[in-house]
């Protein structure tokens, strides 16, 4: 797990993983709660954490993108899949992990 982190992709998974996970728990968890048991305090405490971790997915995908030449249709699909519920562990299955791995036999293990 450590080793996710020596590498911009690595750091992109990890920040998609978070990400997506706070999505799961605002879209799932703390807005029913405010809205069908009238209890906002998830929510203010979610939504600024969600948008933090959304916006560093943005702007990874974007550094990323650039260091791994990825074409705009990759980019474009990996910025939609924030917007969707389970989207970025879908992305991370499909296109992040292979990359990585990639990434990880051409620099020998780091």
């Amino acid at each position: 797990m450590l080793k996710l982190f020596k590498t911009n992709i690595g750091r992109l998974r990890l920040i998609g993983l978070l990400e997506g996970i706070s999505l799961l728990i605002l879209a799932g968890i703390a807005v029913p709660l405010k809205y069908g048991l009238h209890q906002p305090a998830l929510v203010s405490k979610m939504g600024p954490v969600h948008g933090t971790l959304f916006l560093l997915f943005v702007f990874n995908t974007f550094s990323v993108a650039i260091q791994q030449k990825w074409d705009k249709a990759t980019t474009v699909k990996i910025l939609l899949s924030c917007l969707i519920p389970f989207g970025t562990f879908y992305i991370d299955y499909k296109i992040l992990r292979p990359s990585y791995e990639q990434d990880i036999k051409l620099n020998k293990g780091l």
